[in-house]
C-alpha cells in the first residue's frame, strides 16, 4: 500500500525517521495551520490505528474520544478525565506525529477545571487539544454564551502558561444539538477567538455556504468535519473557502466496527466466511508495524 500524497505539497518524512521533542512537534502542528491550503487531521482511536495512519504518510493526528469509548465497550461520553488523557498519550507515543486530543468540554463545568485539563494535556506530550462548548446535559447542553466564554479564556491562560507552543481548538457545539443557528455559533467562535482560542471548529455544519460564511466571519484557522454521514465534502472545496484543517471525528472507528458487524452477522446469519477476502493481508499491516519494533 503506498503512502498517502498531497499534490500541493512534498512527501512528508516518515513518522518514524527522527524523533521530535513535544516543543517541536506542537511548533509543526501549529506551521500545518499556516499554509495557503488545507490539511487532512485524521482521528485513530486506538494505537494501531494511529500507526497504520502515520505510515499513510498524514502530518498530524487527532483522537476522538466517541471512537475511544466504542473501542473499550462504553458510550460517548462515558470516559473519565485520567483515562482520556492515559488514551491521548498512548497515541502520542505511537509514532512521531504531532497529537491533538478532543477533550470534550474539559471534563468539567467550572473554568478552574478546564484549565487543569488543559494542564493534564500538555504534560502527556500534546500538541494541542479540543475545548467544546457542550454541557452534556441532554436538557441543557449548551453553555450559556458569557460562561462559554470564560471555560476558553481559563483554557487559553493555562495555554500561554505552558513552555510549549501548544494550540487550543474551541468548538462550538450547536449543530450537533439541533441548533441550527449559525449567526450564533459565529457569535460564539468570534467570542472565542477573542478569548485565546487558536483554531475554531464547528462540528456538523453540512452546507458548503455555510462552510464559507463562518470562515470569512472569524479570524482564526478554521476545522472542518468530513465525517458526517450523507454529507460528502472534499479537501479541494474546503480549502477553497479558506479551511485549514480537516478531520473525520469518529468516522474511521465506525467504519471499522461497521466492517466487524457485517462480517459477525454474515457468520450467524449465513454461517459463510466471505469476509476473510478483504483486500488486505495479515502480513501487509504487520509490514506497516515493522518499522516501530526494529
Amino acid at each position: 500500500m503506498g503512502a498517502y500524497r498531497c499534490d500541493t505539497h512534498p512527501a512528508p518524512i516518515p513518522y518514524n525517521y527522527y524523533m521530535q521533542t513535544q516543543s517541536e512537534k506542537a511548533k509543526r502542528f501549529r506551521e500545518l495551520h499556516q499554509r495557503s491550503s488545507a490539511f487532512i487531521i485524521p482521528n485513530p482511536w486506538d494505537i494501531g490505528s494511529a500507526r497504520l495512519l502515520a505510515h499513510l504518510g498524514f502530518e498530524a493526528l487527532a483522537t476522538t474520544s466517541v471512537g475511544y469509548a466504542f473501542s473499550v465497550g462504553k458510550r460517548d461520553h462515558a470516559i473519565s478525565r485520567d483515562e482520556m488523557i492515559a488514551h491521548a498519550a498512548s497515541i502520542v507515543r505511537a509514532t512521531d506525529l504531532p497529537v491533538s486530543a478532543d477533550l470534550e468540554n474539559g471534563f468539567g463545568d467550572d473554568p478552574e477545571t478546564v484549565a487543569t485539563t488543559i494542564r493534564m494535556a500538555a504534560a502527556a506530550g500534546l500538541a494541542g487539544c479540543s475545548i467544546e462548548d457542550s454541557t452534556n446535559r441532554p436538557g441543557d447542553p449548551i453553555y450559556a454564551f458569557d460562561y462559554a466564554v470564560d471555560r476558553i479564556r481559563a483554557a487559553s491562560e493555562a495555554v500561554r502558561s505552558l513552555t510549549v507552543p501548544f494550540t487550543l481548538t474551541a468548538r462550538s457545539e450547536n449543530y450537533l444539538h439541533g441548533r441550527r443557528d449559525l449567526d450564533d455559533t459565529i457569535r460564539r467562535l468570534n467570542a472565542f477567538q477573542d478569548a485565546g482560542a487558536d483554531v475554531l471548529y464547528a462540528p456538523g455544519i453540512s452546507d458548503m455556504n455555510e462552510v464559507a460564511t463562518l470562515v470569512r466571519s472569524v479570524d482564526r484557522p478554521v476545522n472542518m468535519n468530513a465525517g458526517i454521514q450523507g454529507v460528502h465534502f472534499e479537501l479541494a472545496e474546503l480549502s477553497k473557502v479558506g479551511v485549514k484543517r480537516v478531520s473525520v471525528g469518529g468516522a474511521l472507528s465506525r467504519i471499522a466496527l461497521a466492517t466487524c458487524i457485517r462480517a459477525a452477522t454474515e457468520m450467524r446469519d449465513r454461517g459463510t466466511f466471505t469476509f476473510v477476502d478483504e483486500p488486505i493481508t495479515s502480513r501487509e499491516i504487520s509490514e506497516m508495524f515493522a518499522p516501530l519494533s526494529s
